[in-house]
């Protein structure tokens, strides 16, 4: 099925790349992107072969948040109906959440508003080094939206969330690996290639072992050191009764690079 303004590739084995394509717009997040974009996650979640997904955007810039044009588009709407409106919104862009295989957000350019939202619910963020960051929606008269007041806090702490959030100010990419915003600063040259090699060393990985150690870290990861250790004693055993686990061994002890089969 075609994606409007959203591409959806495979550059190497396990690996999804999915390119926000409307760069004339700062690839801002319309109506039809939203519904290819649902439309693309769901068929990654089922489809098995996957066991990475990178997301990035098409031109010199990531993800400028919402369509403007799309938020005013109702001036007469209820609040009750903004509301139901924005959940849609939000529920759409963040269900790549629900992938249990890994995600990582190749934030090429700015991202912005909803944008830098999009890109903290990926599990691993990398910037190029020309790339901008911020939550500006109290500069454009709006409350932050998008799950940012839960992603920011939970990525760089409440303190840095507030100022961020409060002031509405952009951060280069230098200030946002401090923050803790990213985890990796890229020169824009060699940007795409080094997120793709890391994508492909991941998509290498044993894909149960990967799948259930991003289940053990989501939403901050487990709350107590007794739970944690539950989760273990459960979720490393799987892991050890599969084929995957002595290729693995084997592979360590033959000197190569195993080949995992998901079983």
């Amino acid at each position: 099925m075609p994606l409007e303004h959203l591409r959806l590739e495979r550059p190497g084995d396990g690996v999804a790349l999915l390119t926000l394509d409307n760069p004339d717009q700062r690839n801002a997040m319309s109506g039809p992107m939203t519904d290819a974009w649902v439309a693309a996650i769901e068929g990654l979640r089922a489809d098995r072969s996957v066991r990475v997904v990178v997301v990035t955007g098409e031109g010199s810039a990531f993800c400028s948040g919402g369509d403007t044009s799309w938020i005013v588009s109702e001036p007469d709407a209820t609040v009750d109906d903004l509301r139901t409106r924005m959940i849609a919104f939000y529920q759409a862009w963040l269900s790549i959440r629900s992938l249990e295989v890994p995600t990582i957000a190749a934030v090429n350019g700015p991202a912005i508003g909803a944008g830098l939202c999009l890109a903290l619910a990926c599990d691993i963020r990398y910037a190029a080094a020309s790339a901008r960051l911020g939550a500006p929606f109290v500069r454009l008269g709006m409350h932050p939206g998008m799950a940012a007041t839960w992603l920011l806090p939970e990525a760089v702490g409440s303190a840095a969330a507030r100022d961020l959030l409060l002031t509405g100010r952009t951060v280069d990419a230098d200030e946002a690996l401090r923050l803790g915003l990213v985890s990796r600063v890229i020169d824009d040259a060699s940007f795409g290639a080094e997120v793709l090699e890391t994508a492909a060393g991941i998509a290498a990985t044993a894909p149960i072992a990967s799948r259930l150690t991003k289940l053990a870290l989501a939403d901050g990861a487990h709350k107590t050191y007794d739970a944690a250790l539950q989760w273990e004693a459960l979720a490393q055993p799987v892991t050890l009764a599969t084929e995957d686990l002595h290729e693995g061994i084997r592979a360590a002890g033959e000197r190569r690079r195993p080949e995992f089969r998901g079983r």
